[in-house]
């Protein structure tokens, strides 16, 4: 029933807006939740919003997400038909000058973020998350998780939920070489596949 779960979603996200459960809204401009149908078969989980995303209040509207954008589309996955979230829904920074530097949302936070993306999952019911970048994938999995070895795997995260890991977009944008971005660019794309085929399967 999409629509009833899309009722669901939005109530939830509302809920999410006034959330104060640890420090991080202080700092951030708003609460970014996930966006996406109800019955999407596939959820990707990033790790929080960015600069961008923060003022937006929608999930992968700055650089990483428009080269996700770019990946999904060369892997046949329509982003409208997808779920995109993040672990952690405030934007983690420290002000330095006009600008907001990005910081890595710690085990606590993303501990404690964890009952949104709960509720996420248990309304999306997606038939497979796809975890972007390690801090989504140790909050997905509930264990540490090396990338390079599980990537490209089909996990079982916490609650039975099927999973997979992948790179975050951003750190494809950090790479200084271009034959090596192009090489992190394919590989995300092949793992965007992947994912869209065991969704189907």
């Amino acid at each position: 029933m999409p629509s009833t779960t899309a009722a669901k979603l939005a109530r939830l996200a509302k809920e999410a807006k006034s959330c104060t459960r640890c420090p991080l809204y202080r700092n951030a401009t708003q609460t970014v939740f996930g966006e996406g149908p109800g019955g999407a078969e596939i959820m990707l989980v990033g790790e929080q919003p960015g600069d961008q995303e923060d003022l937006a209040g929608h999930p992968f509207v700055g650089p990483a997400g428009k080269l996700l954008d770019r990946a999904m589309a060369e892997a046949g996955l329509d982003r409208k038909k997808a779920y995109l979230t993040n672990a952690v829904k405030h934007f983690k920074n420290e002000p330095r000058g006009k600008k907001r530097l990005h910081k890595r949302p710690n085990r606590y936070e993303v501990e404690v973020c964890r009952v949104w993306l709960q509720k996420e999952l248990e309304l999306v019911r997606p038939r497979l998350v796809l975890a972007l970048g390690v801090t989504a994938a140790v909050a997905l999995a509930g264990r540490p998780v090396v990338l390079s070895r599980e990537r490209g795997k089909v996990l079982e995260f916490a609650g039975g939920q099927r999973g997979m890991v992948t790179a975050h977009p951003s750190s494809i944008l950090r790479v200084p070489d271009q034959a090596a971005r192009h090489a992190a660019f394919a590989a995300l794309v092949k793992d965007l596949k992947a994912a869209v085929k065991q969704a189907a399967a």
